[in-house]
């Protein structure tokens, strides 16, 4: 299963490395790919955790955009 999100707050190439690594300990997490300039997320595992998720980007000091689907869109 894919995912992606959208990530606020992202400037420069840390900022992916550090959303990508905070993702990446999600349990069952298979690959992360974080695009800088569009602020995409793409996460897949054999099943995710939309929370999970979110509260790895705020550990890494981002946000997911602000929508009722928690910044989700269908991949």
């Amino acid at each position: 299963m894919q995912k992606t999100y959208t990530v606020q707050g992202m400037t420069c190439q840390h900022c992916v490395m550090s959303v990508t690594e905070e993702v990446r300990e999600i349990d069952g997490v298979e690959q992360v790919d974080v695009d800088l300039a569009s602020g995409r997320l793409d996460v897949t595992a054999p099943s995710l955790d939309d929370a999970a998720v979110k509260a790895a980007v705020e550990e890494a000091g981002y946000a997911l955009a602000a929508a009722g689907d928690l910044g989700i869109r269908p991949a």
